[in-house]
């Protein structure tokens, strides 16, 4: 077998036995946490990544979108360049994911696309809640952030009023994952960040997502 094939294989599997060991939680909405979600080579291409410096933001308002044009996304260029992301990509589009997403939340992720992108952040940033809701079917946080104080640096997971009920963990390559809906409030409280908030987000997304230059397979 082509040895680049079975790589990709390999980490499909990894990426699988991940979620079949998932833990699921149900305060204040359902939701799952993850440990191991990613092989390690792959972690080491995402840790190399070091994009232009306007895409590692720091107060931003609390949305994303207020520094999109700097925003990068593990897309066909990105795979072209680096076969270990192209390895991460072919990991969670195969069916064998996909199913067992939909088996393990009920969701139905056919004539969906992958989306998958790599957020930096920095001292200052912060994320307003929100819930995701609409062209996301999915959402799948990755954590690879490094240092001492990372594991603090875990998503927050709130409530409409925008209280943080939980947290999930910042521990390199932990996740949470849920299924948005209009309860899925969830953010980043400002707290220090004391080097780079590295994350991997994950989602399957639509038809009606337009922003077709961030999906893994535009086509």
């Amino acid at each position: 077998m082509n040895i680049e094939k079975q790589s990709y294989q390999n980490s499909a599997l990894h990426v699988q036995q991940s979620i079949q060991q998932a833990k699921e939680y149900s305060f204040p909405y359902t939701h799952w946490m993850l440990e191991d979600v990613i092989p390690s080579y792959i972690c080491d291409s995402l840790l190399e990544w070091m994009p232009d410096e306007k895409a590692i933001s720091g107060d931003i308002q609390g949305r994303r979108e207020n520094n999109n044009q700097n925003r990068v996304f593990v897309n066909p260029l990105k795979q072209e360049q680096d076969k270990r992301c192209a390895a991460l990509a072919y990991a969670f589009n195969v069916q064998e994911t996909r199913d067992l997403f939909s088996k393990m939340t009920g969701t139905d992720l056919s004539n969906t696309w992958l989306r998958l992108e790599l957020c930096l952040d920095k001292d200052g940033f912060w994320l307003e809640p929100h819930t995701d809701i609409g062209a996301k079917k999915l959402t799948f946080l990755v954590s690879l952030s490094v240092g001492d104080e990372a594991t603090s640096w875990g998503t927050d997971i709130m409530n409409a009023q925008g209280d943080s009920l939980a947290r999930s963990s910042g521990k390199f390559n932990s996740a949470l994952l849920f299924i948005p809906g209009k309860d899925t409030w969830h953010g980043f409280k400002k707290r220090p960040i004391n080097g780079i908030r590295r994350t991997l987000i994950i989602n399957y997304v639509d038809s009606s997502w337009h922003a077709k230059h961030e999906l893994a397979f535009p086509t």
